[in-house]
């Protein structure tokens, strides 16, 4: 039987003022006539970010939750090219340790998922460039909490640029130019418009990457709807190299008119029938909950999951099938 461990991402609808993710723009920034004193400013809103994110943890663990997506812009204006030289890393050095630790001690399995303007395919160089410090503050924030940064960061391949499969060759050539600790952070993750669960399976397997697939992005664009048959038992099979167990992305259609955008909540019996479906494989399936009322979505999905007789529950967030 296969476990299977619910998560939700980065923000709170039950945590009063939590957010992860406060900021100040660049043009804020560069008024400040000292900047040494603007950058101290940064460092206490980082610091807030990273204080509230430990708050978001122990709300989880309280909750029984063991799974969760930390917001990627603890610091704000770390990636800016005009702060290149700034150590942001010695400011929130304690309050890293004290996040990383609570979640180590309390075996919470956490990651990332940088945004979207993360594009390893890119035909511009400059892009790419951005891209990999991108992923290098993501290495600096995950070794600053001590944790192993082996597959905590997904990811989505990126453009077509009108050709989609010299894009896919592009994708594999400038994978060879990250340094091997950066590629090892990385899973890949199909998406709902341009590269579906084939093209990604293509590339993990290539490349030796953990996929994470989206259910609610394979609906949306596939050419071979039928998942389970077509793609399951190869996509457990990238994540052999790895010391975490299989991840995958659940969400639901907004509305037919808007399928592609998440809805608020998730659709239980769509849920159910994936984890059916896949109940056996595995040891363990990480599902992450990309709905708009975050955590409410999950405590949502656990009490209509609760109604069911055929679950056990380990935990307030994790269930097998009983069989």
């Amino acid at each position: 039987m296969t476990v299977f461990r619910l998560g939700y991402v980065a923000m709170s609808k039950h945590v009063k003022n939590s957010s992860p993710s406060q900021t100040v723009t660049y043009k804020n920034f560069s008024h400040y006539a000292d900047q040494e004193a603007a950058k101290n400013k940064l460092i206490t809103i980082a610091n807030s970010n990273i204080e509230n994110s430990i708050r978001l943890l122990k709300h989880n663990k309280a909750s029984g939750i063991f799974f969760f997506r930390l917001s990627s812009r603890l610091v704000p204006l770390a990636t800016h090219e005009e702060l290149n030289d700034w150590n942001y890393m010695k400011g929130i050095k304690a309050k890293l340790e004290e996040l990383g630790d609570f979640a180590i001690n309390n075996e919470m399995r956490v990651d990332f998922h940088p945004d979207h303007f993360v594009v390893l395919n890119s035909d511009r160089e400059e892009i790419l460039k951005n891209s990999v410090t991108v992923l290098q503050y993501h290495y600096k924030l995950l070794t600053g909490m001590g944790f192993d940064t082996k597959h905590r960061c997904v990811l989505h391949v990126g453009g077509t640029y009108g050709d989609k499969e010299r894009s896919l060759e592009r994708f594999i050539e400038n994978w060879a130019r990250l340094s091997v600790r950066l590629q090892q952070m990385i899973m890949l993750e199909n998406d709902d418009k341009s590269y579906n669960a084939g093209d990604v399976l293509f590339l993990c397997e290539k490349l030796g990457i953990p996929m994470v697939f989206d259910l609610h992005h394979h609906q949306a664009n596939h050419t071979q709807p039928n998942w389970l048959d077509s793609y399951w038992e190869r996509i457990v099979d990238t994540w052999r190299s790895s010391d975490l167990p299989v991840k995958m992305h659940i969400s639901s259609p907004k509305s037919d008119k808007q399928f592609r955008h998440h809805a608020d909540y998730i659709d239980m019996k769509t849920f159910v029938e994936f984890a059916s479906n896949v109940d056996g494989s595995v040891d363990q399936v990480d599902c992450m909950i990309e709905a708009k009322q975050k955590d409410e979505a999950l405590f949502k999905l656990v009490e209509e999951l609760k109604s069911l007789s055929h679950l056990e529950w380990i935990n307030d967030s994790t269930f097998r099938f009983l069989r």
